[in-house]
């Protein structure tokens, strides 16, 4: 492919990606979304696109030549976007408001767990890993979406926000670790023709390797490797932000290097590579004094990851969904009905019911279960791998596409509404110094 070539569909995409957005956002829809849009409209007519910018410019190419590209950059858009969500995630708040965030995290976590792997047996009743990659997709909260919906509410340091919270952090954690048990099956079963060219211990051993034990070892397995990054990378950063100046740009570069060293750890164990960037993320901002010294890192990994890569991860999701798929059959659109509904209801009524058993009203209730429905970041992150591993169809993955987009837009809104209707007072949380939580920066235009 010529020079000229790539460069003219580099710049058509990086204008759709900066104009879109910007038309849409007048009717309050996020950036993510009409990005995905985007590559919804442009997928199914992408090849022909390309081909006919191959023939106008001079050249040997095709289309084929570049969409590998646009894969190679929605795959590194995947490591930014999993990165930045570990970064946003505060471990502290775990200790806060400890009843509200622990029912908080076990409803929110098993019911709409339950409520996924029976839409998805419903469907498709013989496929047991899918099930479990369903239910591990329901059980995510949206990182991306609650903190600035709680930032922007000003409830950040309530009760009411420290459950919320406390609670995606668990879910978020137990959904990927779940989705990283469920991978190593699909592995394992495909066989020879994966594990070949894999790094992974466990699809060279094998179920029958470890007999019925198998799922306890590799989910002790998971846990001593969260550990150990946990407890490693924040003492190796602590003396790399201590060697170099806070805004030394050499510390993008280290930050890149421990996050491949930590993916490249959990692939020899079949941890999958979003598991693996999103505990780099969450390691990096434990490490002593980042809140002072890493927020120059933070801002830099946001300009590069918002700005360049990450518009490409959603772009590619968006070719690569077909959401009319869903209307060729009665029992396709069943599956997106089945999906938005009961990810929609176990979420409302879990975190509901939650908040009920921690003391809360009914009306601060259902804003924490409408707060966990939006689903986006690790949500649609979790599906396209899914979809690459052949675990989960077209009709899937179109479905969370577009539950992703049902859900995203009206439900901050219908909270805002809700909050400002019944004027609901919030209690504060009175955190020592040492202990208080430190708000996320605002992130421009694009949210995770």
């Amino acid at each position: 492919m010529s020079h000229f070539l790539l460069l003219t569909m580099y710049l058509v995409l990086m204008l759709l990606v900066v104009s879109v957005p910007r038309i849409l956002n007048r009717f309050h829809i996020p950036a993510v979304v009409a990005i995905m849009l985007t590559g919804i409209i442009i997928g199914p007519n992408a090849c022909d696109l390309l081909n006919k910018l191959t023939h106008i410019i001079p050249g040997n190419a095709s289309a084929s030549d570049f969409l590998p590209v646009i894969d190679a950059l929605g795959w590194l858009g995947l490591v930014f976007l999993m990165a930045l969500a570990g970064m946003e995630v505060d471990l502290r708040m775990l200790t806060l408001e400890r009843r509200p965030v622990v029912w908080l995290s076990i409803l929110t976590f098993a019911i709409p767990s339950l409520a996924g792997y029976f839409v998805y047996a419903y469907f498709r009743p013989e496929d047991e890993i899918g099930k479990w990659v369903y239910a591990s997709l329901f059980a995510s909260h949206s990182v991306g979406i609650v903190f600035p919906v709680i930032r922007e509410l000003g409830v950040t340091k309530t009760r009411f926000g420290v459950a919320v919270l406390g609670s995606t952090v668990v879910t978020d954690i137990l959904s990927l670790v779940m989705l990283a048990v469920a991978i190593q099956y699909q592995k394992i079963k495909l066989g020879v023709s994966l594990s070949a060219g894999s790094i992974s211990l466990f699809d060279h051993f094998g179920i029958n390797f470890f007999g019925s034990w198998f799922t306890p070892v590799f989910l002790l397995a998971i846990f001593l490797y969260i550990a150990l990054c946990m407890w490693i990378i924040p003492i190796i950063w602590k003396k790399v932000s201590n060697t170099f100046n806070p805004r030394d740009d050499v510390q993008v570069t280290f930050f890149l290097l421990c996050v491949l060293i930590v993916v490249a750890l959990g692939e020899g164990i079949g941890v999958n590579m979003i598991v693996g960037t999103f505990i780099a993320g969450l390691s990096v901002v434990r490490s002593e004094g980042f809140e002072n010294r890493g927020r120059h890192l933070l801002h830099k990994l946001e300009g590069i990851g918002f700005g360049i890569m990450i518009p490409f991860l959603f772009l590619q999701i968006g070719m690569e969904s077909t959401p009319a798929v869903l209307f060729k059959s009665h029992d396709n659109l069943l599956i997106c009905v089945f999906t938005v509904l009961g990810l929609v209801g176990s979420k409302v009524f879990s975190g509901w019911l939650a908040l009920r058993l921690s003391g809360f009203s009914n009306i601060k209730g259902l804003c924490a279960g409408l707060m966990t429905v939006p689903q986006l970041s690790a949500t649609l992150a979790a599906a396209a791998v899914a979809k690459e591993l052949n675990i989960l169809d077209d009709n899937f993955f179109n479905a969370i596409v577009v539950l992703s987009m049902v859900t995203t837009v009206p439900v901050p809104t219908l909270v805002r509404y809700l909050i400002e209707h019944y004027e609901i007072k919030f209690d504060k949380v009175n955190l020592p110094q040492s202990e208080q939580i430190t708000q996320p920066q605002p992130i421009d235009d694009m949210e995770l």
